[in-house]
């Protein structure tokens, strides 16, 4: 990485710990219309339709709960724009703590980066039993009831020319558990390796070549979408992006 010159602000940080003013982001609001935002994150989903939204909920430390859809592959979270390269931005570190507070059944969660965040959001991956399938090319953590290991969190990464992914091979240690939260953090590195954390434990590294190139943009995002006809929700604490500053020319 070539550097011309550092400035005053060389780190970027978005942080949101939904403890603050009252949001509320539900009922029939188009996912265009703008100027909708949770603290520096823009909301994104299926927010037209009237179970879809975000609303701030009294629990101990603030949460914000997401109400995804009951519908397959519709659901809401929140993001930013596709605007970070791993070589250019440094190491990335995306990291939340959230609670499938009402059950682990019947959603797809999705923690991470993917290479489309738009506004009326789709899922980065679709999964079967055991195959993870790429929509956009991503990175990240995966909550999918449709997989065999459904009540696991699994740790894809599908950047380059792949599709799909095994996901025996991708799967954690760790169930998540209704009523219960979890720590997620994921950092990728300018080489294109990358780490992911759940609730401080180190489950899975991988080497070089995820296709960290100058131009492999993605954006962070926290969403939860809906596989049945039963609604998809998730309590979110916080939801955090680090990384550094592009200084080339």
């Amino acid at each position: 990485m070539s550097i011309s010159g550092q400035g005053e602000i060389g780190k970027i940080v978005l942080f949101e710990d939904f403890c603050g003013p009252e949001v509320q982001y539900a009922n029939a609001e188009a996912a265009t219309t703008p100027g909708h935002a949770i603290g520096p994150f823009k909301v994104v989903g299926d927010t037209v339709e009237t179970d879809s939204g975000i609303e701030v909920i009294g629990k101990a430390s603030g949460y914000a709960r997401f109400y995804g859809n009951d519908e397959d592959g519709k659901g809401v979270g929140v993001g930013t724009e596709v605007s970070f390269s791993p070589e250019l931005n440094g190491a990335i570190v995306v990291e939340c703590r959230l609670e499938n507070y009402s059950a682990v059944t019947a959603r797809n969660v999705f923690v991470g980066l993917a290479g489309t965040v738009a506004d009326d959001i789709a899922e980065p991956v679709t999964c079967a039993t055991t195959t993870i399938t790429k929509v956009v090319p991503c990175i990240g953590f995966v909550l999918d009831s449709q997989l065999t290991a459904g009540t696991y969190w699994h740790m894809p990464y599908i950047l380059a020319s792949d599709t799909t992914q095994t996901s025996t091979d991708v799967v954690s240690s760790q169930v998540a558990v209704a009523g219960e939260s979890d720590v997620l953090r994921l950092v990728v590195n300018p080489d294109g390796s990358a780490e992911w954390w759940i609730n401080g434990v180190l489950e899975q590294t991988v080497g070089a070549g995820l296709g960290a190139t100058t131009s492999t943009l993605l954006g962070a995002m926290c969403a939860v979408f809906g596989t049945t006809t039963t609604a998809a929700d998730i309590d979110v604490d916080y939801f955090l992006v680090k990384a550094n500053r592009d200084w080339t020319r």
